[in-house]
């Protein structure tokens, strides 16, 4: 008796290890768009539920944004149905919102899924996405946080395919017979992501003599891994301490200081922070030469008074 395809198998491997990695799950949620990562990600989810005792149900989201995604849509959900999903939905969004078509298709497909989820959201971000991520970081020029791409666990999100190439989960829906929905967004170089995808990453693996997606992917979880220790020192250190005190932080690292500075910006509502705004504020501490209060999205104002940082206007409303 034979086993699966290798393709197949991967797929399926990435789906269970992801999910021993989160025990106690009550169900699992499949983001279905009918392309073939995502439907070689269903399969692979019925196969490892079934093994667990888990719920599988497919969401699949219409946006709308094509003449007939209605159809697109109740398509995939009957594709998953057939692949033995308990259940398969179609969510229908609004994109709006700034940002461009891109971030807000997203930003509507991400609400949609939080809305209706009931368990682990899986989502077939390959790592062919996840070195696409890693460039637009670079790109953004916003440090080690974008560059560190995308989690693989990052709940109610999981993306068992971090470390599986777009090719394997084509190959793996072509053992399984299925024809994946082909997106027309997917190869209209207006989108940056289509560029990156079909003129950046050929140059650079002919170029570099292949491997580019692979190391790049490999960067972005060493990043991450440094990421999370900056995270958990800047924790501990506002644990104990409470507020930025300058005194404690000038000592420290300019990255663990910015990263603690970051945090407490965070905690106290600021939002769309840039390397640029990290660094003036660390100028407070680090450099402090009598300069006036940093300016932050959303008219807030950092100040450094009698030796210690202050942040308004949620500080004078007593937060």
């Amino acid at each position: 008796m034979t086993g699966p395809h290798p393709a197949v198998a991967a797929v399926r491997r990435a789906v269970r290890n992801l999910l021993a990695e989160c025990p106690g799950v009550p169900a699992i949620d499949v983001a279905l768009s009918g392309g073939a990562d995502s439907l070689a990600l269903t399969e692979a989810a019925v196969f490892t539920g079934r093994a667990l005792g888990l719920p599988v149900r497919a969401l699949v989201v219409d946006h709308g944004l094509q003449a007939d995604s209605a159809r697109v849509a109740a398509e995939a959900a009957g594709v998953a149905r057939k692949l033995g999903v308990d259940s398969a939905e179609v969510l229908t969004v609004d994109v709006t919102g700034a940002g461009g078509p891109e971030a807000a298709a997203r930003n509507a497909r991400y609400a949609a899924l939080r809305e209706h989820q009931r368990g682990i959201v899986l989502l077939g971000h390959t790592r062919d996405d996840q070195a696409e991520t890693v460039l637009l970081g670079l790109a953004r020029g916003s440090g080690p946080r974008s560059i560190a791409g995308m989690r693989a666990v990052d709940l109610p999100w999981g993306r068992p395919l971090l470390d599986v190439p777009r090719a394997t989960t084509r190959q793996a829906c072509h053992a399984l017979g299925l024809t994946p929905w082909e997106d027309p967004h997917n190869s209209d170089p207006r989108y940056t992501r289509v560029r990156l995808r079909t003129e950046v990453l050929p140059l650079l693996e002919d170029v570099l003599h292949g491997g580019v997606a692979a190391a790049l992917a490999r960067t972005a979880a060493q990043l991450r891994e440094d990421s999370e220790a900056l995270d958990a020192l800047a924790a501990d250190f506002l644990a104990r301490h409470g507020k930025p005190d300058i005194p404690a932080l000038s000592p420290l690292p300019a990255s663990l200081r910015r990263r603690i500075l970051r945090n407490w910006l965070v905690a106290h509502g600021a939002r769309g922070l840039t390397d640029a705004h990290l660094r003036s504020v660390d100028a407070l501490v680090g450099d402090w030469r009598g300069q006036g209060g940093v300016w932050l999205p959303g008219g807030l104002v950092v100040t450094r008074t009698h030796g210690r940082l202050a942040m308004n206007p949620p500080e004078t409303r007593g937060d």
